[in-house]
C-alpha cells in the first residue's frame, strides 16, 4: 500500500474520531446532567475537547497529503493552546463540582449510562488507536503513531469511567463517582500540560497527555 492511500486511510481515521467524540460527548453531557453523575458529564466535556484536539490531527493530515508536514503551522499551534486552556477550566470544573457535591451530599441517580457509553468508548477507541499505530508505523510518521497514543489516553480514561460507574451502581456509594471526577480531572490536567508543550515543540506530535 503507497503513502497516498495510508495518509487517505488517516484521514479517515481522523474523521471517525471526531464524528464519534461528539457523539459520545452528547451523550454523555445530557446523562451526566439528568442523571447527576460528574463522572460522566467530565467525560462528555473532555470528548468535546477532544474535538478540538481532533481538528487539528485532520488539520495535520490533509497537509501530510499534500507536502512532508514536519512541524505544527499557526492553526494547529493554535488548536493546541485552545485544547490545553478548555483543559485545564475541565480540571478546575471537576474539582469545584466534586467539591460541592461533597459537601451538599449530591449522589447519581444511576450510572448505568456511563457503563454503555464507556464500555462502547473502550471497544471504539482500543479500534482506533491500533489503526492509526498500524498506520503511523507504516508511513514512519512520529506525529501519527503520537495520535495513537493520544487516542490511548481516551482509552485510559474510559477504565475509569466504567469502574467508578460500576462500583456506584454495584454499592451505591457516592464516593465512587466523586473518585472517578477526579480521575478524570487529573487526566485533563495532564492532558492540557501536554497540549501547551506540543504548541511549542520544533516536531510534530499530539495533543494530549500521551507518553509511550
Amino acid at each position: 500500500m503507497d503513502n497516498k492511500k495510508l495518509l487517505r486511510i488517516a484521514l479517515i481515521l481522523a474523521i471517525i474520531t471526531i464524528v464519534y467524540n461528539i457523539a459520545e460527548g452528547l451523550f454523555s453531557v445530557f446523562f451526566g446532567v439528568s442523571d447527576d453523575t460528574l463522572a460522566l458529564l467530565g467525560f462528555g466535556v473532555d470528548s468535546f475537547v477532544e474535538v478540538i484536539s481532533g481538528i487539528g490531527v485532520l488539520h495535520m493530515v490533509i497537509r501530510m497529503q499534500h507536502s512532508k508536514a514536519v512541524t505544527h503551522d499557526k492553526f494547529e499551534r493554535q488548536a493546541l493552546k485552545i485544547t490545553g486552556t478548555a483543559f485545564y477550566l475541565l480540571t478546575i470544573g471537576l474539582i469545584i463540582g466534586s467539591l460541592i457535591n461533597v459537601f451538599e451530599g449530591i449522589k447519581p441517580e444511576t450510572t448505568i449510562v456511563g457503563i454503555i457509553i464507556s464500555s462502547i468508548s473502550i471497544v471504539t477507541m482500543y479500534f482506533l488507536m491500533k489503526a492509526k499505530l498500524r498506520i503511523g508505523r507504516k508511513l514512519n510518521s512520529n506525529a501519527i503513531i503520537a495520535d495513537a497514543n493520544c487516542t490511548k489516553t481516551c482509552f485510559y480514561l474510559s477504565f475509569i469511567l466504567l469502574g467508578s460507574s460500576l462500583l456506584f451502581e454495584l454499592f451505591g456509594i457516592r464516593w465512587f463517582d466523586i473518585i472517578g471526577s477526579l480521575g478524570i480531572a487529573w487526566f485533563a490536567f495532564a492532558e492540557g500540560r501536554e497540549a501547551f508543550e506540543k504548541s511549542k515543540a520544533e516536531k510534530m506530535g499530539c495533543s494530549c497527555g500521551c507518553h509511550d
